[in-house]
């Protein structure tokens, strides 16, 4: 084989060839097979003349028919290259035939049919200078991309989706149920009475929406209450004003009047009319004690007056009634607001009694009631109260009209001393009637413990 041989003769002359070396690719002349050697020099070790000397050359010869079916055998892409070349350059096998043939050239290997190459080389370790070439187009490489592109778009796309309708949920769940809150608190602060936030939603912008309308509430309530007691104190002022005014044109000089009282009394003394004196005397407690300044008296004074009164009356009507007054130690020591007891025992004696036999008569009773308060009984054994009148009269109290004078403008009626209590105590206290025809009447003046 004329090529090995003239590798050969080459290779021997070189000076420095101790080593291994792959010849280039060679071809049979007859059969055109392709072939090449690895030749070594053999160098005597065992001694002698010719020790460490070169004494022949080893060759060995590869067929590359077996590379050839190695590379064709190799799973690649449709359209990829793999090359085996030797330190010449030379293509030893390639999975392309038309490729097997000829020296490598990696510029033209950058391209392949007008398509973009990824050109990769590796060197083999154990043949130095050999070294394997894949090539591979950039279009089947992405082709294995597009189903992750495409998976990846649409779980883009998903996510998207997603994030659009969680955003929709929230705007629904939350900024338009606050924006809705803060719209209502503006008409409430606008102060749109009866007006009450909306609850949109029942999480924690709803309980805070019920919250506030709760707070509402309260808050009105609360309002309600101050007008009321402003009211109240309104009426208590307008009460004292009237009974002051009333006092002042039935007062045209007291002091006068007093005095005049006692000159009477003395007069009476002194022409031996005893019923003269003593009614004279007692009028003039009475009176004195109508016009102190004072509108808390102890119980005491108030019996006091009572009792001065009912004197007066045993002498009018020449002891035909009888009159009792029994009041709880403790409960004297107490205060009350000022003639309160003497007015309904007036009416006692002339619309409860009035034109009665002798034998009947009017009591006056003070204790502590179950709630600790004071409790005043006025009963007469007189004539009663017819049923529809009764109604009437309770609910005359019962609408707890202001303060005033009496129809006859002679003394204060029940509805003035019943709001009189309740302006000063609340609604809790006041007069209550209890009648039955024939049987006679019973007024309860309930007042706290002061």
């Amino acid at each position: 084989m004329k090529p090995y041989d003239d590798f050969m003769r080459h290779y021997s002359q070189q000076e420095g060839s101790d080593g291994g070396i792959f010849t280039p690719l060679l071809r049979h002349d007859q059969t055109e097979a392709e072939y090449f050697f690895y030749v070594t020099p053999i160098i005597e070790s065992i001694g002698g003349v010719h020790f460490l000397q070169k004494t022949g050359y080893c060759s060995v010869m590869v067929n590359t028919s077996k590379l050839q079916e190695l590379v064709e055998n190799t799973e690649l892409t449709p359209n990829s290259t793999l090359s085996i070349l030797n330190s010449h350059n030379e293509i030893i096998a390639s999975n392309r035939p038309a490729e097997h043939d000829g020296m490598a050239d990696e510029q033209q290997w950058k391209t392949q049919g007008g398509e973009d190459v990824i050109v990769q080389r590796s060197d083999l370790e154990l043949a130095d200078g050999w070294s394997i070439v894949s090539r591979i187009p950039v279009r089947e490489l992405t082709t294995d991309m597009q189903a992750i592109k495409r998976v990846s778009i649409i779980a883009g796309i998903g996510m998207t989706l997603s994030m659009m309708l969680l955003g929709y949920y929230f705007l629904n769940s939350l900024t338009r149920p606050v924006m809705g809150l803060v719209a209502d608190m503006r008409k409430i602060g606008a102060r749109e009475l009866g007006y009450r936030v909306k609850v949109r939603s029942t999480n924690e912008v709803g309980a805070l929406a019920y919250d506030i309308n709760h707070m509402i509430e309260n808050m009105e309530m609360m309002t309600r209450d101050i007008f009321h007691t402003q009211a109240q104190l309104y009426e208590l002022k307008l009460s004292k004003k009237q009974a002051e005014f009333s006092a002042l044109q039935s007062q045209i000089n007291p002091h006068f009047l007093y005095n005049t009282l006692n000159c009477i009394s003395s007069i009476g003394l002194e022409y031996g009319s005893r019923e003269i004196a003593q009614i004279t005397s007692c009028m003039s407690r009475i009176f004195r004690y109508s016009i102190k300044q004072d509108e808390l008296v102890s119980i005491r004074e108030e019996v006091g007056c009572v009792q001065d009164y009912m004197h007066i009356i045993s002498i009018r009507y020449e002891n035909r009634y009888a009159m009792e007054v029994r009041m709880d130690k403790a409960v004297a020591e107490l205060k009350t607001p000022k003639m309160i007891l003497q007015p309904l025992v007036e009416n006692a004696v002339y619309h409860g009694l009035g034109s009665k036999e002798s034998g009947e008569g009017v009591q006056v009773i003070g204790s502590f009631n179950e709630q600790g308060d004071v409790c005043f009984r006025i009963i007469d054994s007189g004539r009663g109260i017819a049923d529809e009148a009764l109604a009437s009269l309770r609910a005359k109290l019962a609408s707890a009209p202001e303060a005033s004078e009496s129809a006859s403008g002679n003394s204060i009626g029940l509805s003035n001393i019943h709001a009189r209590i309740r302006l000063l105590f609340g609604d809790a206290y006041g007069v209550s009637v209890e009648s039955r025809l024939g049987e006679g009447t019973t007024v309860v003046v309930t007042i706290p413990s002061i």
